[in-house]
């Protein structure tokens, strides 16, 4: 992801990107999650690179990225993500994703529901910002403040 998948050069720098650059990059994404390719994934951000993950305090770099990526897949067996394409900016990029998974912990079936901002720089996510619930697949989805 780093620079460009197969078809699709992305912008150098913090330039401007298009919908359809936006557009393979959800579904390289995707695809990393579905192989479960940790490597690809952290390779898809830069090295200096900034992540707040719902309750998750702030962390920056890829070492605790690799971390955090490998404890979360851990727990997700047979993982599902669909993203969607929200608003586009020059080079930040919002999205809402959906995936379900086994959770290996519990053995129960789970479905996530996140929105997330990307940051970019020279083709790779430098900033992530993203909000994540999660609950019971088939299960009543509730907010803890009401």
């Amino acid at each position: 992801m780093a620079v460009a998948t197969r078809r699709q050069a992305f912008p150098k720098g913090e330039g401007r990107w298009t919908k359809v650059q936006a557009n393979a990059l959800l579904r390289a994404v995707e695809v990393m999650f579905h192989r479960r390719d940790i490597d690809a994934l952290v390779n898809g951000f830069t090295e200096d690179c900034v992540f707040r993950f719902a309750e998750q305090p702030e962390q920056r770099g890829r070492d605790p990225l690799r971390k955090f990526f490998t404890a979360r897949l851990e727990r997700q067996k047979n993982y599902r993500l669909k993203k969607t394409l929200l608003a586009l900016d020059r080079n930040l990029i919002a999205n809402l994703w959906e995936g379900t998974w086994d959770d290996t912990n519990t053995g129960k079936q789970m479905t996530g529901r996140g929105l997330e901002v990307w940051r970019m720089r020279d083709g790779m996510i430098a900033v992530w910002d993203a909000a994540f619930n999660v609950w019971e697949q088939g299960g009543e989805r509730k907010s803890s403040i009401m």
